[in-house]
């Protein structure tokens, strides 16, 4: 598999981080001081978000947070796909298959159907929608258009990412996840257009790991208020335990070390999940820059991110490149790559 385009879209409504900060003040009578040592300690800048500041005082009931989900995702996985189509040369009629990622709306039909349509892909384009997988769905993602192309290498695929996570901040909710959440998170759309031949990327390897007993460290809790953060502290610590080891292990049956690793492309899920990955893996300082600068630019745009990264990152010719990302379950994706 060859990725042969890869488009990042962002909402028009940018903000500093001091004015999210002081607007989710007024919006949650939290004390602003408190909010803003959690926003700082995000290490994000600034956001693109899926409404105005003003907007989001409206949104008193999980049915209207949702109407402005269908609307917005639908727009930016839109533009996001007729992007990612112009740059690798491929026209909308030539797409075989379309995965559709998100987890923070919810719609039936999914809207890949509804945007299969706008676009104008086929009537009997393969489509695949996936809920739940988080932050770890673009690498998922781009793993499975590698499955689907090793069985047709002939088929163009698309992978569609979009998150409007500002429309599911809780306004009662004062727990600690939910304030880190309401400074790291932010809204985008990505679209990745893949074949089976050059140019790009080429997805050389895959493997997700999924840790049993670890649902308490990330994910939702779904109920009357919509969807609320579960973010557990002990993430950074699990990271640095696990995680690095069974990066290794990936990479030794591919016969590479970390460092023989030219181009990291990580999701960057905030500032201590990275330095975790950077410290545990032993990688120079500026192995991530990439992913710093997302982080610090944009916020968390969960799936949306390492597609970012990715369209931001130029590998070094003929060298090898890893992927990773990781999501609720608790789980992780791990892609290899050859520039």
């Amino acid at each position: 598999m060859h990725i042969s385009g890869v488009q990042t879209v962002l909402p028009e409504n940018r903000y500093d981080q001091a004015e999210i900060t002081e607007a989710f003040s007024r919006l949650t009578e939290c004390d602003e001081e408190l909010l803003r040592r959690f926003h700082t300690a995000t290490g994000v800048t600034g956001r693109n978000l899926a409404l105005p500041l003003a907007d989001y005082a409206k949104l008193d009931s999980f049915a209207r947070a949702n109407d402005m989900y269908l609307e917005i995702a639908l727009n930016l996985s839109e533009q996001a796909l007729r992007g990612a189509l112009d740059k690798a040369g491929v026209r909308p009629e030539k797409v075989d298959l379309l995965l559709f990622c998100s987890t923070t709306g919810l719609a039936t039909p999914s809207l890949d159907a509804r945007l299969a349509q706008r676009v104008g892909l086929r009537p009997d384009v393969k489509r695949v929608p996936v809920f739940g997988l988080g932050c770890a769905a673009g690498a998922s993602g781009l793993a499975r258009l590698h499955d689907y192309l090793r069985g047709w290498p002939g088929h163009a695929a698309a992978l569609v990412c979009v998150e409007l996570c500002s429309l599911t901040v809780q306004r009662d909710d004062t727990s600690i996840a939910n304030l880190v959440a309401s400074g790291l998170f932010g809204d985008g759309a990505a679209a990745v257009v893949a074949t089976g031949h050059p140019p790009g990327p080429e997805v050389v390897a895959t493997r997700s790991r999924l840790y049993p007993g670890t649902e308490h460290l990330m994910g939702w809790e779904v109920g009357e208020h919509g969807f609320r953060i579960v973010l557990d502290p002990e993430l950074g610590s699990f990271v640095e335990q696990e995680l690095a080891a069974d990066i290794r292990a990936f990479l030794t049956d591919y016969g590479l070390t970390p460092d023989q690793v030219a181009t990291w492309i990580c999701h960057p899920g905030g500032p201590k999940v990275i330095e975790k990955i950077v410290g545990a893996l032993g990688l120079p300082p500026k192995a991530l820059d990439v992913t710093w600068s997302s982080l610090r630019e944009h916020g968390n745009l969960s799936s949306v991110s390492v597609l970012h990264v990715l369209q931001e990152t130029r590998g070094r010719p003929d060298a090898p490149a890893a992927l990773l990302a990781l999501g609720p379950g608790f789980s992780a994706e791990l892609l290899l790559l050859h520039w």
